[in-house]
């Protein structure tokens, strides 16, 4: 495929290049038919060990009704992306930002089909914010690399999925990818574009313990995409996390800057799932996941007349609380 000379403003593209040790790579595609009866996530990408024994890359498989996971490996041969695209193919899997072809075989999965994505609704990249990460992406060295891809897209196509034929025209989905060296200590993680009395609002938002120079703080970014308008609350924003509290139900979030106040309330649901996740040796099964929570949304403008801009309940939720959430949270129990 083919290279270009920097891909800093390309978060959607390959930053693997040159990479032989210590890293990961992976594209997360959420779709949701647009009963919400078939949810699903597909992430394809790639492991580098720190002695190449481990080194494989993957395709894993997420189904959100019924909590079913598969995490299927293939060799190094079998992976090849672009530096300058979206443009990523594992085995007989093929991704892209505007579709994905499937061919998956298992000893007890098979999914074959073609899915399209359009109206895309990218996080905005800019010469001195270069995607979801803004003046962060410059950082070398970074433990963990984040983008949003797609904060909402309409779905075009079928997929046969153990011989039986699922209907995804109309339906709505998701994108984003991550990369670097492991995943954080401690983090959370909330997604929803399912806003049944406003199509196309869609929420991204993340939380994590990061790693800097000798010590480490609490870092978030969140996008609410609302009206056309993409309301960012950041910790390179100037915005300010009010509350963080995860307990065994659910997750309290507020945060606000300036000029809007933003309240996140996630109701925990059933089934969970459990995604590999990269530890720096090897891909373990240890992030737990749901795509059927459900987050109550607030967005309030300040000033000296307050104004509610939006409120919702955002359904098919997803939710992860993975590590050592201690460690950012205001309160857990």
């Amino acid at each position: 495929m083919s290279h270009c000379l920097t891909n800093l403003w390309r978060p959607a593209a390959y930053h693997g290049r040159g990479k032989t040790r210590n890293y990961f790579e992976g594209w997360y595609y959420k779709v949701v038919d647009p009963t919400g009866a078939h949810r699903y996530a597909f992430i394809p990408g790639v492991f580098l060990g720190p002695t190449g024994e481990e080194s494989h890359a993957f395709v894993q498989w997420l189904n959100g009704v019924t909590g079913e996971t598969r995490y299927l490996r293939y060799p190094l041969t079998a992976f090849d992306a672009s530096r300058c695209e979206l443009n990523v193919r594992v085995g007989g899997n093929h991704f892209f930002v505007n579709r994905m072809v499937l061919d998956i075989g298992a000893t007890d999965l098979r999914i074959e089909g073609e899915l399209r994505f359009r109206n895309l609704t990218p996080w905005p990249v800019t010469p001195l914010l270069p995607g979801v990460m803004g003046p962060f992406a410059f950082v070398p060295r970074m433990e963990t690399y984040h983008g949003v891809l797609s904060m909402d897209h309409t779905i075009e196509g079928w997929l046969n999925i153990n011989g039986e034929p699922t209907d995804f025209w109309d339906g709505r989905g998701y994108m984003e990818k991550d990369w670097g060296r492991s995943f954080p200590h401690g983090w959370v993680w909330v997604q929803s574009n399912h806003f049944a009395d406003s199509p196309g609002t869609s929420l991204s938002a993340s939380v994590a313990l990061i790693p800097w120079v000798n010590r480490t703080f609490r870092g978030f970014i969140v996008g609410l995409w609302h009206g056309g308008r993409l309301y960012r609350f950041a910790t390179y924003t100037g915005a300010r996390i009010l509350r963080l509290a995860v307990d065994d139900e659910r997750v309290e979030w507020s945060m606000a800057d300036g000029r809007h106040r933003l309240s996140i309330v996630v109701q925990r649901a059933t089934p969970g799932m459990l995604l590999h996740m990269p530890t720096g040796t090897e891909m373990v099964p240890r992030v737990p996941e749901t795509m059927s929570a459900t987050v109550v949304v607030r967005l309030v403008a300040l000033g000296r007349n307050e104004r509610v801009l939006f409120q919702g309940t955002g359904a098919y939720a997803g939710l992860e609380t993975g590590g050592e959430v201690h460690t950012i949270a205001d309160v857990h129990t």
